[in-house]
């Protein structure tokens, strides 16, 4: 692989931990503060590992995503 491509690759992953930190942060106080009763829901069911790992991942995949969004957008520059 060369030097550009690491880069590359390396500058996505650093974003994409950012967002990814950014939806387990958001999913945290989702269930801290139990906003519309998500929490009680959750753990009051048999299957709440499942649930908790649906929420997370899909929570990973959006942040995650807006996070590397984000990171590309900003490499751009402004031409006149």
């Amino acid at each position: 692989m060369l030097k550009h491509q690491r880069d590359a690759i390396g500058f996505l992953l650093k974003h994409l931990g950012y967002g990814s930190f950014g939806g387990f942060l958001f999913g945290g106080l989702l269930l801290w503060f139990d906003v519309a009763g998500l929490a009680t829901l959750i753990f009051a069911s048999p299957e709440w590992p499942l649930f908790l790992l649906m929420l997370f991942f899909g929570l990973f995949v959006t942040f995650g995503s807006i996070g590397m969004g984000v990171g590309v957008m900003g490499l751009g520059e402004e031409r006149d």
